[in-house]
């Protein structure tokens, strides 16, 4: 382990007889304030190793990259999405906005078996575009891959660049390992397992079907990178929420509108981000102001600016036998070592 937080050795305590025992074959654990990385431990592969960030491509990639579009003011939120890209079409979801993708609420389902339907990326993109609506839009939140893929797209044709070199060139400016939608040539990638569609995913490629049946680039899924590169961008976040900086790419206001809660009833989300409630994988100790996400392949990452805290959390569950709800009550009991004892530090 390099460096000392408050809380990470009890949080270890609770990574490391998951990881022994297989049920999480690897972890890595980074926790740090707004200034520095505190402490960085990793159990079971090598310091670097690159580990698929499932959904946390949603705010390190889509999120990001709307940020910067609405902090340069090259695109207005309310926007209709429809004006975006030609694949949004229809009278049920002629209103729908570029907001209420981010804040989950554009009516959309939250998943589909798209690789299993279409014969290619283009008739990936266009099955999500016209998926039948769940429900009337903005009138509640459902957490939804397809819409972070219509999302992208909007997005990269308002860019007019590639998907990926956008991101990675808006992460390289927040670290010099940043998060990408490739391993990086000689870095050890830990493995995913198998998926339901491909069977034992080949190391280095995405888990997630619908990200590898839109060629492993998607607004949802695809990104890759190691616990330091995350902790990097989180850093950053948080420097900027605590309004100690700017992010290269973005403003201070624009930062904390994305970090605000949506006002629709019975949502957590902001946009891209999720809020910290005490039920959620951000456990019971972090601050209302703290806003995180999570990855289906036991990936998490979490910034209090009020307890001037992040927590990055890497595993590749999905190789092991632990459970999504495995994963959750262990991401909680993580987050709830460190943020209670970050509380106690600042009662002092």
């Amino acid at each position: 382990m390099r460096g000392d937080a408050p809380g990470i050795e009890a949080a270890l305590a609770v990574l490391g007889p998951h990881v022994a025992s297989g049920r999480l074959p690897t972890a890595a654990l980074e926790v740090g304030d707004s200034r520095q990385s505190r402490a960085c431990a990793v159990l079971g592969t090598a310091a670097d190793a690159i580990y698929d960030l499932a959904s946390l491509t949603k705010v390190l990639a889509t999120g990001l990259l709307a940020l910067d579009l609405f902090g340069e003011r090259q695109i207005d939120l309310d926007t209709p999405v429809a004006r975006l890209t030609p694949l949004w079409v229809g009278a049920d979801r002629h209103a729908v906005t570029v907001r209420d993708l981010l804040a989950h609420t554009s009516g959309l389902p939250a998943h589909q078996p798209l690789y299993a339907e279409a014969c290619g990326p283009a008739e990936v993109l266009a099955r999500s575009a016209t998926a039948p609506l769940a429900y009337r839009p903005r009138t509640r939140s459902v957490y939804s891959d397809l819409g972070f893929i219509v999302l992208a797209d909007a997005l990269a044709r308002a860019l007019d660049e590639d998907w990926a070199s956008a991101v990675r060139a808006r992460l390289a400016t927040l670290s010099a390992d940043p998060p990408q939608y490739a391993i990086p040539a000689g870095r050890l990638a830990v493995g995913t397992g198998r998926s339901a569609w491909r069977g034992q995913v080949p190391l280095g490629e995405v888990h997630d079907d619908n990200a590898a049946a839109l060629g492993g680039v998607a607004g949802h899924a695809g990104l890759f990178g190691s616990v330091q590169g995350v902790g990097d961008v989180a850093r950053a976040v948080l420097h900027s929420l605590r309004g100690e900086g700017h992010l290269p790419f973005a403003q201070q206001w624009a930062v904390r509108s994305f970090a605000r809660r949506s006002s629709v009833p019975g949502s957590s989300r902001a946009l891209a981000w999720d809020t910290a409630l005490p039920t959620s994988s951000s456990g019971a100790f972090l601050s209302p102001r703290a806003i995180g996400h999570t990855g289906f392949t036991g990936t998490s990452i979490w910034i209090d600016p009020e307890l001037n805290l992040y927590v990055v959390l890497l595993t590749n569950r999905v190789a092991g036998s632990a459970s999504a709800d495995d994963m959750g009550a262990i991401r909680r009991a993580v987050h709830d070592h460190i943020g209670a004892a970050w509380r106690a530090r600042e009662a002092f």
